[in-house]
């Protein structure tokens, strides 16, 4: 279209949209593909964030998780610690058992003998016995009591070899306290010279076993005053 002057010329006029100043706005397209909504220009549609921005609330996010690691972290090392505590009294217990288990292994096999080398006491009792029921004048005038008498004493010098080898041996409480460990007392006997107490006869042998009372020694003991009443308990 065209517009006449006075002068008689005429101007194009021009669209009215071409030259209508430039919009402020910017068209934003919704959700689902619609058009038609327009949001202010340097502005974002709704729930974005531009660059170098922090979306409201993250600080306080990061803030709440960091408690729960830290939380976390402690309870772990006070779990480590109640298992390192269990492990130390597991090893204890174990060491324990295994020392426990070494003593009884070498006391077995130290006192194993025990019941028979008991039962072997009787035999040198007995050879014992034979070599002082001769009297020293009838062994000198007769060669086969002396022979016979020889031959015992030297079974009783292996036997005694043989308990020694095995750790047996022969207890001499004469002239020595009463020691209510290894002996027994069967009597008392007054007017012996001797301090109250004291073993002045030996009845039959004591013997012990690796340092263990294998069988108490019967003895007797010099007899004292009222005053000195001898405690024969252990």
């Amino acid at each position: 279209m065209s517009e006449t002057m006075p002068n008689g010329e005429q101007r194009p006029q021009t669209d009215a949209a071409a030259e209508a100043p430039e919009s402020n706005t910017a068209t934003t397209t919704a959700p689902g593909g619609q058009g038609g909504q327009q949001a202010p220009a340097g502005q974002t549609a709704a729930g974005q964030t531009t660059p170098g921005q922090t979306a409201p609330g993250a600080g306080g996010r990061a803030a709440a998780g960091e408690a729960p690691a830290d939380d976390r972290t402690a309870s772990l090392e006070a779990e480590i610690q109640v298992l390192k505590d269990q492990l130390l009294r597991a090893l204890a217990e174990t060491e324990n058992v295994r020392r426990r288990a070494e003593r009884e292994r070498e006391d077995t096999a130290k006192y194993a003998i025990a019941k028979f080398a008991k039962d072997l006491l009787a035999v040198a009792d007995n050879l014992r016995r034979a070599v002082e029921s001769v009297a020293p004048d009838q062994r000198q005038g007769n060669e086969a009591v002396n022979s016979l008498l020889t031959g015992v004493e030297a079974t009783e010098r292996q036997l005694a070899a043989a308990f020694d080898r095995a750790g047996i041996q022969k207890m001499e409480p004469l002239d020595r306290p009463f020691d209510p460990n290894f002996h027994q007392v069967m009597m008392e006997m007054e007017g012996t010279g001797k301090a109250p107490g004291t073993v002045v006869a030996v009845l039959q042998a004591g013997y012990t076993l690796q340092g263990r009372l294998l069988r108490e020694a019967m003895v007797g003991v010099a007899k004292g005053g009222e005053t000195h009443n001898l405690n024969t308990s252990a």
